[in-house]
């Protein structure tokens, strides 16, 4: 790929000048320095797998509007590299589909043409705060979501016309206007409002149908997860007739893909809308054999009564706390697969997990996120009792 032209300012991408098989290789000497530092004992490292698309990978985008000189003009996309209050206006990304930069400059072009201002993190004054688009990667279908503070009206009817009006690639199925008036700097949804079509869009994963809703957490990388997830599974033998726990299961993607083949296949996650987008989505796939569980892993295992024969975790870049840990540990089973998306709060895992007699049997590390820092990894552990 070409180097962006947004290179300077964005700190989305920072190995875009290295050549991506040297990206590769650095990112896989990154998961060995960090297991030898531990002194983790693992059977095979069977190396890292690329990403099947190297550009426009992405199928969602949370940008931000502000200024990227102070006082300067309206802008709308990522934090500049080191300066939290600037943003940088990112209309020729290069990870995310044409599509998308084409919706953010028209929808910046307009704020500008309404004379709207930008939220401002410090006075907490404005009304424009953010621009979220997403994308399922098999449905092309698209979602827009502007979100404005309450504090002047928002023209949605302008707004929706422009949006059906852009000259896309892929299809719009639902324009949102989302009004968000908590001072936090992140994303909340104080009364979501459905301008056009609907709140939510449709993805595929290994031949399973997902309804992805406007605040949904979804796999960003949809064909590199594909194969992530198809090597994961494959590393647990005789998965028929045996009852799984998914941990830390977000939307149920991997619960599902395992009760294609399991007995049955619980689903823990501490997220409410994410455990009932699981309910919905097992229904809509059909599936009888899949039971979600809200709440956090620790608290459900201690009142579940069902025990398993294999466990999955998929836990958030932190890691899983070690009263949790000792938990999954004390089950004794045979087989843990433990997905990473942090291979520094992996490692900590897998040195706790030594202590209690179980080894990590094959490491597999896979960039799912080209050009950045992020780095997935999937590890066999087994019980050497």
């Amino acid at each position: 790929m070409e180097i962006c032209r947004h290179n300077e300012g964005c700190g989305g991408c920072i190995y875009q000048e290295m050549p991506y098989q040297d990206q590769v290789i650095l990112k896989g000497k990154e998961v060995l320095r960090l297991l030898d530092e531990k002194n983790i004992d693992y059977g095979k490292y069977l190396g890292i797998e690329g990403s099947p698309k190297r550009t426009a990978y992405r199928n969602k985008m949370e940008y931000t509007f502000g200024d990227e000189v102070k006082n300067g003009e309206m802008t709308l996309g990522m934090h500049k590299k080191g300066r939290f209050m600037s943003i940088v206006t990112v209309d020729e990304c290069q990870l995310v589909d044409q599509d998308f930069n084409e919706i953010l400059k028209a929808t910046l072009n307009f704020c500008n043409e309404k004379g709207y201002g930008y939220y401002h993190k410090k006075s907490h004054m404005g009304l424009m705060r953010n621009l979220i688009v997403r994308k399922g990667e098999h449905t092309g279908e698209l979602l827009v979501n502007a979100v404005t503070s309450s504090q002047s009206e928002f023209d949605g009817t302008g707004f929706t016309e422009l949006i059906l009006s852009l000259p896309l690639q892929n299809k719009i199925v639902g324009i949102l206007h989302t009004i968000n008036d908590r001072v936090a700097d992140f994303v909340y949804c104080d009364q979501l409002q459905v301008l056009w079509g609907r709140d939510y869009y449709m993805e595929e994963i290994m031949t399973l149908k997902f309804k992805v809703s406007a605040f949904s957490f979804f796999q960003t990388n949809i064909l590199a997860v594909e194969k992530l997830y198809t090597e994961a599974l494959a590393l647990i033998k005789d998965l028929d007739g045996k009852t799984v726990f998914d941990l830390y299961c977000g939307t149920g993607t991997i619960t599902q893909t395992l009760a294609l083949r399991a007995k049955k296949a619980i689903g823990v996650e501490i997220v409410e809308e994410a455990v009932e987008a699981a309910r919905e989505n097992a229904k809509l796939n059909g599936l009888d054999n899949c039971e979600f569980i809200a709440g956090d892993v620790l608290e459900v295992l201690d009142r579940l009564e069902e025990k398993p024969d294999v466990i999955v975790v998929d836990p958030p870049r932190v890691g899983i706390h070690p009263k949790a840990l000792e938990k999954i540990l004390s089950y004794g089973v045979k087989q843990i697969i433990y997905i990473s998306c942090n291979p520094k709060s992996l490692v900590e895992n897998l040195s706790f997990a030594q202590y209690y007699g179980y080894k990590a049997v094959s490491v597999k590390a896979f960039d799912n996120f080209p050009n950045t820092k992020h780095i997935e990894c999937v590890v066999l552990m087994t019980n050497s009792d």
